[in-house]
């Protein structure tokens, strides 16, 4: 199956499965599940903005970083400038955090509500150039529902 379709399957599958009567750690828990289980990666993730600074959410993966400041890494770089960070290799990203030294790409997609970064999806993989634009439509298409 190629990679749109995977996505379109993911994106049917994440509507029905988010309940608007829950929280957002519970949709989020799912819904990091759902993309693990969909798109495996190395690591899939929600850092929360709780109190001006990124602090880990639901995950699915290693051992994480438990908190990052703004404008701090691809993650705090995400939340500060309001857009989709694609990074194919991470080693090269100036003040990239290594949370984990078997990440080599990532993309970092902000989560709004009412025009603000409630959250980031973080995912990481272990080889490079791993994302591209199909990604970012299809994730910024997938947060828009939380």
């Amino acid at each position: 199956m190629n990679k749109e379709l995977k996505y379109q399957e993911l994106l049917s599958l994440a509507k029905a499965l988010i309940d608007t009567n829950v929280d957002d750690i519970a949709n989020m828990a799912n819904i990091s599940r759902l993309i693990m289980d969909s798109i495996p990666n190395h690591w899939v993730g929600f850092y929360r903005v709780v109190h001006n600074s990124l602090v880990l959410g639901p995950f699915n993966g290693p051992i994480a970083c438990t908190v990052i400041e703004y404008g701090d890494g691809v993650c705090g770089t995400a939340w500060a400038s309001k857009q989709t960070q694609v990074v194919a290799d991470v080693h090269q990203f100036p003040g990239h955090i290594a949370c984990s030294s078997a990440t080599n790409s990532e993309i970092v997609v902000p989560c709004f509500r009412d025009g603000e970064v409630f959250a980031v999806l973080d995912i990481d993989s272990d080889s490079f150039n791993s994302f591209d634009k199909i990604d970012s439509k299809y994730l910024e298409e997938l947060v828009s529902y939380l």
